[in-house]
């Protein structure tokens, strides 16, 4: 079956199943305001979510499949030889001539502090398995710098106009005034090893597997800073600011919005507070907006409905992933955000391209050790980045909360 017959196949699987699941939700909201038992609707309303879970993850294998790379371009001899190098390296531990074929190869040489710069097929495997683990990948503006820090300035206000009487000098209007932002990249590594045996066993791609392993480490814990990270020898996450109630909002902190409850949604009306939400978030951020927020949450903003009753908030986007849309805008699923709990940040409403910076120093490097361990082989990859907030107007947070 060809990928474009499949994924129609599963799009329209999607939304049977969630016809189905609106209905039966319908009944069981109607079964318990006739004091009915509801345990065979909530079982039944369990395996539907499992089922659309199922049709999420062949969407998204779907997805990746697709992103794969295909036929690599014809490669120059120095390319052919580093390669050729570089898998002698890796397998047996010998380095002689790799810095100079490296030079040759990719206009580099080996890091200051050790190690030698992985192949660029490594390097983009890293950078193309992240989007897949974290939402904020795809959503924040990703910026490569050769530097240890990157800077930014934005501007906060602008100049006001004044009305002048008709043969009056007039004056000066008010300054524009900028702030200065800064973020910092900080060394991460992850340490995949390898049995010594492994290492001779020619028919196993040890450098497909070892960027594998380092791109799902590297991916995973920056997409956690990305969110909740507090910023010290970290990404700052999204989370992790001055976070002060909408209306007392100033540059440098994020907005919230109250649900009214501690460690839920309201009881009554509870969508209002995510409209609420929604207009906190000034109308030039809105083109491009998303919900970000995790699955557990998800599901249970897929339930609510409007005022009347009449029909559900959430709906399925055939065009764009399994997060859908909610009250018109898409909503991506990144599980580093938090549960919902007292007090907790689980829903996010911005436009992360103008909102979040993530920071990469160009180049991972990888240093081998078969020294420490007896009977395996370490491969220490390191690559500095770091994350922060570069438009603190364009991302509010709703707090589970009473106020």
């Amino acid at each position: 079956m060809s990928d474009t017959k499949e994924i129609t196949d599963l799009i329209e699987k999607q939304g049977r199943a969630w016809e189905e699941f609106k209905k039966t939700n319908d009944a069981m909201l109607q079964a318990k305001a006739d004091g009915k038992s509801v345990v065979e609707f909530q079982e039944s309303l369990a395996k539907m979510q499992g089922d659309m879970t199922d049709v999420r993850k062949s969407l998204s294998e779907i997805e990746k499949k697709a992103g794969r790379p295909g036929a690599a371009s014809e490669k120059s001899e120095d390319e052919i030889a580093h390669k050729q190098a570089f898998n002698k390296y890796l397998r047996k531990g010998i380095d002689t001539g790799l810095n100079e074929l490296q030079q040759k190869a990719m206009n580099t040489g080996s890091d200051p502090d050790g190690g030698f710069l992985v192949l660029p097929e490594m390097d983009m495997t890293i950078d193309r398995v992240a989007p897949t683990v974290s939402a904020m990948f795809r959503l924040a503006n990703v910026v490569t710098i050769g530097s240890a820090k990157y800077e930014k300035l934005v501007k906060t206000s602008g100049l006001s106009m004044r009305r002048v009487d008709d043969g009056e000098g007039g004056g000066e209007t008010t300054n524009p005034k900028y702030a200065k932002l800064q973020i910092n990249v900080h060394t991460a590594e992850v340490e995949p090893w390898v049995y010594n045996e492994t290492l001779e066993d020619a028919f196993i791609n040890l450098e497909g597997d070892l960027a594998m392993e380092a791109a799902i480490g590297f991916a995973e814990g920056a997409g956690a800073e990305f969110i909740t990270g507090n910023g010290v020898g970290k990404a700052r996450g999204i989370t992790a600011y001055a976070n002060i109630a909408n209306a007392s909002y100033t540059w440098g902190s994020v907005g919230y919005i109250a649900t009214g409850k501690s460690a839920a949604f309201a009881s009554v009306a509870p969508a209002d507070k995510v409209i609420s939400l929604q207009h906190a978030l000034k109308s030039q951020y809105r083109p491009g907006a998303v919900w970000l927020t995790n699955d557990s949450t998800l599901a249970t903003m897929r339930q609510l409905k409007d005022g009347s009753g009449s029909y559900y908030l959430w709906q399925p986007d055939p065009a764009a992933a399994f997060g859908g849309r909610f009250l018109g805008h898409p909503v991506e699923i990144d599980d580093n955000l938090a549960d919902i709990a007292a007090g907790s940040y689980s829903l996010a409403f911005g436009n992360f391209l103008r909102a979040y910076t993530i920071v990469n120093r160009a180049g991972t490097t990888i240093i081998r050790d078969n020294i420490t361990t007896k009977g395996t082989t370490k491969f220490n990859f390191r690559r500095r980045f770091g994350g922060g907030i570069t438009n603190y107007e364009a991302v509010k947070l709703m707090k589970f909360a009473t106020s």
